[in-house]
């Protein structure tokens, strides 16, 4: 019989994710309209014994078109093609995640280079859509008392989108906690959260705040409907920053509706503005919000109100494809300056390990940026 801890009992797990895609950007402005053909590979196993897991994963982006300047920043040594409109998919290859796990029932532990995905991402993600994932080098504990639900995590550095290339920008160092405590109560999943970033790169100081804030989320039925409403507050203010003294609300208002194939849905997000500095969100995973055209993936300084609707059918047939139709009304939270409109238009669907993606979006500015049109084409295949 083999003994305790033999290698009979390590279980390894392959993790393949391969995704192709076509981008095209065209700005009314200088710049050249850009198109990226990139080959994303993220390949990597998980060893399991016992209650423990180490998990190791490469991710290696090609750039097999590269009419587009992939650093709309001056850091980068390479890949800045300056004529060219951004898109930010440089090519690179890293250690996208180096982690160890110990799971028990409701407590968990995580040392190393990981993937943090809190709630719906807005505040803190892994900017998943870019080619190259956002990861942290952190510590992370979850678990559970009673009927509450604790996550508390200690980051080091924040590993960005934008790879080997991008110089200062690889990696950020700080000090950064992210606590949260969430429960049930009247139906709806409630939770408190508190983020603390510190940032020490010259270039990322700006970004140090405290922010404070509670999300509900839930649903019910209404006859043959289904209804999710969502909802959020938080106070975001400078913390051990030097260089923005400021204290401005961020505030989320949302429903959605589901009958059969049919889906519809309303909303409000108010990234507020103080002192002349707005709520900022340096973690999350932005290209989910305020428009695919990514023109807002940093809050004006006035801040941006967001006032939203969503129409998505899926259609009967195999793989079932999921259209949607998202439009956006942009404009200040301070002042009453209208900054634009966004159109969005999506379809996608999964056929056994393959996904594809058709992705459009028009951004038409009024006054702030300039026209915007982004348009994507994607196959990923996910072992």
């Amino acid at each position: 019989m083999p003994g305790h801890g033999s290698a009979e009992e390590i279980k390894l797990e392959p993790q393949v994710d391969l995704r192709l895609r076509y981008e095209s950007a065209v700005l009314d402005d200088a710049l050249r309209d850009a198109d990226a053909v990139t080959l994303r590979a993220r390949v990597g196993a998980k060893a399991v014994w016992a209650d423990f897991s180490l998990l190791a994963e490469s991710e290696a982006t090609a750039a097999l078109v590269t009419d587009y300047n992939a650093f709309p920043f001056p850091q980068a040594e390479d890949q800045r093609r300056l004529t060219y409109a951004a898109i930010p998919d440089p090519a690179n290859i890293e250690l996208n995640r180096l982690q160890l796990d110990w799971r028990k029932g409701d407590t968990a532990l995580t040392v190393g280079r990981q993937r943090i995905e809190l709630d719906d991402q807005r505040w803190i993600g892994s900017a998943g859509w870019r080619q190259n994932e956002q990861t942290f080098d952190a510590v992370r504990g979850q678990t559970a008392i009673g009927p509450v639900r604790l996550d508390a995590s200690y980051l080091a550095a924040q590993r960005t989108l934008f790879g080997i290339d991008a110089g200062s920008r690889q990696a950020v160092d700080g000090e950064f906690v992210l606590l949260g405590a969430g429960t049930k109560l009247a139906g709806f999943n409630v939770k408190a959260f508190a983020y603390l970033l510190d940032f020490d790169e010259a270039f990322a100081v700006g970004n140090s705040s405290q922010t404070f804030g509670v999300l509900a989320q839930g649903g019910m039925a209404l006859g043959k409907a289904k209804i999710d409403l969502k909802g959020s507050y938080a106070r975001q203010a400078d913390w051990r920053n030097p260089v923005r003294n400021f204290a401005a609300d961020y505030g989320l208002a949302e429903v959605n509706a589901t009958l059969g194939s049919f889906a519809v849905g309303l909303g409000w997000e108010l990234l507020g503005s103080d002192n002349g500095s707005a709520v900022q969100m340096p973690f999350g995973s932005q290209h989910k919000f305020n428009g695919f055209a990514d023109v807002f993936v940093t809050t004006p300084p006035d801040g941006l109100e967001d006032a939203y609707a969503s129409f998505s059918y899926t259609l009967p047939v195999p793989g079932k494809p999921r259209a949607s139709i998202i439009h956006h009304r942009f404009g200040s939270a301070a002042g009453s300056v209208d900054y634009g409109s966004e159109w969005n238009a999506v379809i996608s669907a999964k056929i056994g390990k393959v996904g594809l993606m058709a992705k459009y979006a028009n951004y038409h500015a009024e006054g702030f940026s300039v026209d915007t049109e982004r348009f994507w084409l994607q196959v990923e295949f996910v072992l």
